[in-house]
């Protein structure tokens, strides 16, 4: 076999250590040179041993042990083991990610270590009701999107809902939007894009996954400064904190009642600072500014009788219209039903 240009042989050496060694998988320089001329270079223990000193006066963290065995690994990388799997379990529980890129980025993501701590980092968490999407097209999306916001142009795309046919969900023919693209969201597990619709003087929010055929527009985006009250920069962190189950409405300043348990849900929705009033044992009073929309409503309602609704007043009516609501649908149904 024909050797190799004695200039690559460094980084042959350095992936050699990267891919098969750790601290319980060390690599004596003997085996280090029959696996470099394995791949064609010229080796000796000499030359062995001046790349490694080049190598760790590089940088690379590359130590000698004698245990378990005697040799050589490489000690310290990009990224550890928890960080490594971390990442793999933030890209398994991401729904939008599809299945066969979840199964590309872990593999990539487990390239950034040792084989022998790429299989201990492999065991997947449990993600309970994690459904996989199916749009492929989601890395160009968040791509397109992204670029899209930087050169503040409008991107256009397909937007698709699913619907019931012939007893199964299927997507529909999807319609064409144009939107003026300032920020992206992931919010419960799901990938948004905020913008504005030319139509309206407001912010709205699409998914990722349901759009499709996604490209930026020559035409230049319109300022979040029309249609919001950000001023320089869009707030996103404010912008997603104040919104629902990314559903977007008016600003409006409201004050809950709320039970002392909910204590932890409502610091997660509108953060540590929120002002505190401490009514009693049992409950406590928060007044925030939010986008009041059907989000807000459904975020209420699913805590029942813990959150109560004090301003403003329509608010306060709708909640209490759609717990009437509620009970006369069960009234009904036992009723018809016999229950």
């Amino acid at each position: 076999m024909e050797s190799k240009s004695p200039k690559l042989i460094i980084l042959a050496l350095l992936e050699l250590l990267a891919k098969e060694t750790d601290e319980d998988h060390p690599i004596s320089a003997e085996e280090l040179c029959c696996r470099l001329k394995g791949q064609g270079f010229s080796c000796t223990r000499k030359t062995l041993y001046r790349d490694i000193a080049a190598l760790k006066s590089y940088g690379s963290d590359i130590l000698y042990t004698r245990f378990p065995r005697a040799g050589y690994f490489l000690a310290q990388r990009m990224f550890e083991i928890p960080e490594i799997r971390l990442l793999m379990d933030a890209v398994c529980a991401a729904p939008f990610i599809t299945e066969r890129k979840t199964e590309e980025l872990v593999g990539k993501l487990a390239g950034l270590l040792s084989r022998g701590q790429a299989e201990e980092a492999g065991s997947r968490i449990y993600v309970q009701n994690c459904e996989k999407f199916g749009n492929e097209e989601i890395y160009y999306t968040i791509d397109t999107a992204a670029r899209a916001i930087t050169q503040k142009k409008k991107i256009q795309f397909t937007y698709y809902h699913r619907v019931i046919s012939e007893n199964r969900a299927v997507p529909d023919a999807g319609r064409s939007f144009l939107i003026s693209p300032y920020a992206l969201i992931w919010n419960s597990d799901r990938y948004y894009l905020a913008g504005n619709y030319g139509k309206y003087d407001s912010v709205s929010v699409y998914r990722l996954d349901r759009m499709k055929h996604t490209c930026i527009s020559d035409e230049s985006s319109r300022p979040f400064e029309e249609v919001s009250e950000y001023r320089g920069r869009f707030n996103t962190e404010d912008f997603a904190r104040r919104t629902f189950h990314m559903y977007h409405g008016e600003r409006r300043t409201v004050e809950l009642r709320c039970s002392s348990g909910l204590l932890e849900a409502v610091l997660d929705k509108f953060g540590n600072d929120i002002p505190l009033n401490r009514q009693d044992e049992n409950t406590f009073t928060i007044q925030t500014e939010i986008y009041l929309s059907e989000g807000f409503v459904e975020w209420v309602l699913q805590y029942g009788g813990q959150i109560e609704v004090l301003s403003p007043e329509p608010l306060r009516q709708e909640i209490v219209r759609r717990i009437r609501a509620m009970e006369n649908t069960y009234r009904l149904t036992e009723k018809t039903y016999g229950r």
